[in-house]
């Protein structure tokens, strides 16, 4: 038990120094000083009493992924409830498994009695990661006048939908609405390519220009997140 718990714990930081971008130097640590390794790099770079039941479940999640999926399919079984089909919804979106995600949604759809917003979303982010522009707009129809709808990450997906299908003139004006300070850096430099890519080189360049001075002021945590990003957007200026 002891020795899979090590692994556990090994595998939860290799994914969190990864996913977050932190030094290299402690993939070199851990692998060479495991368990005091793992713990030094738990108690000073993710632990908090808040976050202690959220990483058991991430190690459980990265170990065994589908684990999460059987459960919440047996608590669906047991209470084939509105809540229960979109948890496992979500579950099948988050493990990539799109066509299960699809049905788990659209099977919450047919309940009429609840405020559906929420799993409209999740279902055109499903369809947007298929690559399926159409049913993508399809969606948006139902929600695009929603207060919700404006400035979201949905709506940015929506004109994404729209540069697939050719029409750009509509995708531009959904795309531009994600620019917004301090937020959304990955999406604004999705856009600033965009419009690189239509010769609008002046509006894109003050798009990125604006994501790099916001990234001076980034939280340590933020700057590790969005590491990528800031190296894109620096690497894309350098060729102004």
């Amino acid at each position: 038990m002891g020795y899979y718990l090590i692994i556990g714990l090994k595998v939860y930081c290799f994914y969190h120094i990864y996913k977050n971008r932190n030094s290299y130097y402690w993939f070199f640590i851990i692998l060479f000083i495991p368990i005091v390794g793992c713990i030094v790099y738990l108690i000073t770079q993710v632990y908090n009493k808040q976050d202690a039941e959220k990483i058991t479940d991430e190690i459980t999640h990265i170990i065994n992924p589908t684990k999460k999926v059987r459960d919440l399919e047996k608590q669906l079984q047991f209470s084939e409830s509105y809540q229960n089909r979109v948890n496992l919804a979500d579950a099948y979106l988050e493990i990539k498994d799109y066509n299960n995600a699809i049905f788990h949604y659209l099977e919450a759809l047919e309940d009429n009695s609840q405020r559906d917003f929420y799993v409209i979303k999740q279902l055109i982010e499903t369809y947007f990661n298929l690559e399926d522009s159409e049913n993508v707009i399809l969606h948006v129809e139902k929600i695009k006048e929603r207060p919700e709808f404006k400035k979201s990450r949905t709506q940015f997906l929506y004109g994404l939908a729209l540069e697939r299908l050719g029409k750009l003139e509509e995708a531009e004006e959904n795309l531009k609405q994600i620019d917004i300070r301090y937020s959304f850096y990955d999406e604004r430099l999705i856009y600033a390519k965009f419009l690189l890519s239509r010769d609008k080189k002046e509006q894109a360049k003050e798009i990125l220009e604006d994501v790099h001075t916001e990234s001076q002021h980034m939280t340590k945590p933020n700057k590790r997140i969005y590491r990528a990003t800031i190296l894109e957007v620096e690497k894309l200026l350098s060729d102004f």
